[in-house]
């Protein structure tokens, strides 16, 4: 069974020249840094993902191998962040399936653990 990361931004105003230099800068920088080649990096659809409204969407399929799981969570989670950032007044849906990804405007996006040193070792000896 697969799991994905979903995002997605709506506003009234379409995307800006600066704004959308400004999206394919930070997505081109974090496909550079993506920690792995063989899994799916932070996917945006073209044209905004086609719903009236929808200025920026996108997808992620999620690894099946415990150690990439969360490593690529947090880094296409940090993607999302720096778009939202970079788009100011869009209503912004970050999920994870079922699951709504709550924003917090110290961190930005994160689910719990992400980041917790200790987890990620253990599920790297998995």
């Amino acid at each position: 069974m697969s799991v994905s990361l979903y995002y997605s931004a709506r506003r009234t105003e379409p995307l800006t020249a600066e704004e959308r230099a400004a999206v394919d800068r930070i997505a081109a920088a974090r496909l550079a840094s993506f920690p792995y080649a063989d899994e799916e990096p932070l996917h945006l659809y073209d044209g905004g993902g086609g719903e009236t409204g929808q200025v920026l969407a996108g997808s992620t399929r999620l690894p099946g191998a415990p150690d990439r799981l969360l490593p690529v969570i947090g880094h296409v989670l940090d993607s999302v962040t720096e778009l939202r950032r970079a788009l100011p007044g869009a209503a912004w849906h970050v999920h994870l399936d079922d699951l709504d990804v709550d924003w917090d405007e110290r961190e930005g996006y994160a689910l719990p653990g992400m980041r917790d040193a200790g987890l990620l070792a253990e599920l790297d000896g998995l």
